[in-house]
């Protein structure tokens, strides 16, 4: 993938509520919006997948991939992004669901891709109600996350090779 000299899609389109919104749950932590997390945020925005690290930082090229790892640290304590751990050497990362939407994915258990994955809602109804059988007292959910393992397409066709 080619480098970038700025994130895509420009800062300036990313909604000014949003950078609001990232910047305030960074003071709740005692962090600054610095320059290389607006410009994380702005990649993953962009993005139509959780990113690794070393995807973020081809995604601009004025990123370095130590300051990416430390930022995106910094940005998993405040509640802006989310780590996806799979069986690949790389986390992936993508902004959490309140900037977002609710949404599963797909785990490819070959390359390690991850893919969102919105289920119809007759599943999301029966997993709530799933979550809101279980007895008061016991365990208190407050959110779930399904990841659904198997193989991508491109992982699919080389397998039947």
């Amino acid at each position: 993938m080619p480098k970038r000299t700025s994130p895509s899609p420009p800062a300036a389109e990313i909604d000014v509520d949003f950078h609001a919104a990232v910047a305030r749950r960074l003071r709740a932590v005692r962090q600054r919006y610095s320059t290389g997390r607006r410009v994380i945020a702005v990649v993953l925005a962009a993005a139509d997948r959780p990113l690794t690290a070393p995807e973020v930082v081809d995604l601009d090229s004025g990123l370095s991939v130590s300051s990416v790892y430390r930022n995106l640290a910094v940005l998993e304590q405040a509640g802006v992004v989310r780590r996806l751990v799979t069986q690949e050497e790389n986390a992936r990362y993508e902004l959490a669901e309140v900037f977002t939407h609710h949404h599963h994915h797909l785990v490819c258990e070959r390359c390690g891709i991850i893919m969102d994955y919105e289920p119809p809602a007759a599943l999301e109804r029966a997993l709530q109600r799933a979550l809101d059988a279980i007895p008061q007292g016991t365990f208190q959910p407050r959110s779930h996350h399904i990841q659904i393992l198997g193989l991508c397409p491109g992982c699919s066709r080389a397998a039947t090779r």
